[in-house]
């Protein structure tokens, strides 16, 4: 397999990764913090962090790595709008990932604290910051899935 399929293959397999683990993470997050179960809370918020550290963390170097690398290699520059708008998105849905893994941290560990303590509610902290995690979540998202309609189509966007 040449060098730009090896970098393709790398950079298809960690979008699903990135796209799949934050996918995942915010459908188990989101029915957990609506079950009421303070130990499904502390259990999925742990689970929760551990994906983003084991898949998404990794994935998010990865991409713009062998995407930048194909994009050298097929001589186009960075100014092509599609490829420009695809930086930016993925930079949008980083700015809202980045506060995001900060809010998971906290969630966490005030979903531990509580089912340590045999409570049954959590904090209005742990709520507030559930409102921030999902209202960054939604732009997140919506961003990754324009880039991936923008790195399939490739459309010219007449700019």
């Amino acid at each position: 397999m040449s060098l730009y399929l090896t970098l393709k293959w790398m950079h298809i397999v960690s979008s699903v990764l990135l796209v799949g683990t934050g996918l995942g993470s915010a459908y188990y997050m989101f029915f957990a913090n609506r079950s009421g179960n303070v130990q499904a809370q502390a259990v999925v918020s742990r689970l929760v962090v551990r994906a983003d550290w084991w898949f998404t963390t990794p994935t998010v170097f990865i991409q713009p790595a062998t995407g930048l690398a194909m994009v050298h290699m097929a001589g186009l520059p960075l100014s092509t709008p599609w490829l420009a708008l695809s930086l930016g998105l993925y930079v949008l849905a980083g700015l809202c990932w980045l506060p995001v893994v900060w809010l998971q941290l906290r969630m966490r560990a005030l979903a531990q604290q509580a089912a340590d303590a045999g409570s049954d509610a959590l904090p209005a902290t742990y709520w507030r910051y559930a409102r921030w995690w999902e209202a960054l979540g939604y732009p997140a998202f919506v961003a990754m899935v324009v880039v991936f309609y923008l790195m399939v189509a490739k459309p010219s966007l007449g700019f």
